[in-house]
């Protein structure tokens, strides 16, 4: 059984796993440039961001219906729950869809197909979360936040995602403030490929509730003293750093002295399908690399309920909580 986690840092566009790519391209008469699914999966070997958000967004063109993204997310809720995740809060990217002549509704009730069963289906709870693309203007943002205004009941909040460095937090200040307005959570990647003064201005220009990475938050001794002091919460994603060349290899990752230092850290998949591993995979693999302790990952579970946007429902959190103490290790954890 596996241990009972949340998944926060999970885009659904990069759980299209090779299989499923290829399924959609011939239900919606789309040509992909691979032979087959081997061919894609030797693609998925990227030398950076970039060289990954190019192939993420190209394939993106077999999603065409409101099906075709019912059936991304109930694969990925189906993978999810396999390796114990209970809950999820799941982001999507709306603008790299209508750029591609769909309606943002084909993208949420395609999504809210699935996410609506997920409890029956998966045992999984879950929340949607819209990101922004960075290197879009920010009024591209900001139209895309009121074209979601009829969607609101079933989004939680937003996100701010894609290449990080020479897009800095500020660009987004005015959507943000207008989602705020809304009622919307707030959460913005910041601190992986960019610096740590980003994290910074994503805190305190953008009012972030909680940091998508922040893996370079380390270098600022005083934004640590800061996140550790106010507990917000970082959400890690070790495989994708590694993938991503973020560290050089999974034994170099400052998880441990993140968490020795206070850091209300938690561990997810970020683009499972990309980057070679599931919720659980990214468990196992710090447990075993990282040599973390039962404890240490009984935390990290713990962490991933605790910043999740529960505060609507208590008494599932408390729920989830008690789940997590009362697991018993074995010899493996995903």
């Amino acid at each position: 059984m596996p241990l009972p986690k949340a998944e926060l840092h999970l885009h659904i566009e990069g759980t299209l796993e090779p299989e499923l790519a290829f399924e959609l391209a011939a239900r919606n008469g789309v040509r992909l440039p691979f032979a087959d699914t081997e061919e894609l999966r030797e693609a998925y070997r990227f030398k950076d961001l970039q060289s990954f958000l190019n192939l993420y967004y190209e394939l993106m063109a077999v999603l065409r219906t409101e099906q075709d993204f019912a059936d991304l997310a109930d694969a990925y809720l189906a993978r999810a729950a396999a390796q114990g995740v209970r809950h999820a809060e799941i982001f999507f990217d709306p603008q790299a869809h209508i750029a591609r002549g769909l309606s943002l509704g084909t993208v949420v009730e395609g999504l809210w197909r699935a996410l609506g069963d997920s409890e029956r289906n998966h045992g999984v709870s879950t929340r949607l979360i819209m990101c922004f693309l960075r290197d879009e203007s920010a009024d591209s943002a900001l139209e895309t936040l009121q074209a979601a205004t009829p969607y609101l009941d079933r989004i939680t909040g937003v996100g701010l995602d894609s290449a990080e460095v020479g897009h800095p937090p500020l660009k987004f200040r005015d959507v943000y403030r207008t989602a705020a307005a809304l009622g919307l959570r707030r959460v913005a990647h910041a601190g992986e490929e960019g610096p740590p003064e980003y994290i910074t201005e994503a805190l305190d220009v953008l009012g972030v509730e909680r940091v998508d990475h922040g893996l370079r938050c380390l270098e600022d001794p005083v934004l640590v003293e800061r996140l550790v002091r106010e507990r917000i919460p970082l959400t890690l994603c070790p495989l994708s750093n590694v993938r991503l060349r973020a560290v050089d290899t999974l034994a170099d990752h400052p998880l441990p002295a993140m968490l020795d230092a206070g850091l209300l850290c938690t561990v997810n998949s970020d683009d499972p399908a990309y980057f070679g591993g599931y919720a659980g995979d990214n468990f196992r693999a710090v447990r075993e690399t990282l040599g973390l302790s039962e404890d240490r990952l009984r935390e990290l579970a713990r962490n991933s309920f605790l910043a999740s946007f529960l505060e609507d429902d208590e008494e599932r959190r408390a729920r989830y909580l008690a789940e997590v103490d009362a697991y018993e290790f074995g010899d493996a954890v995903s």
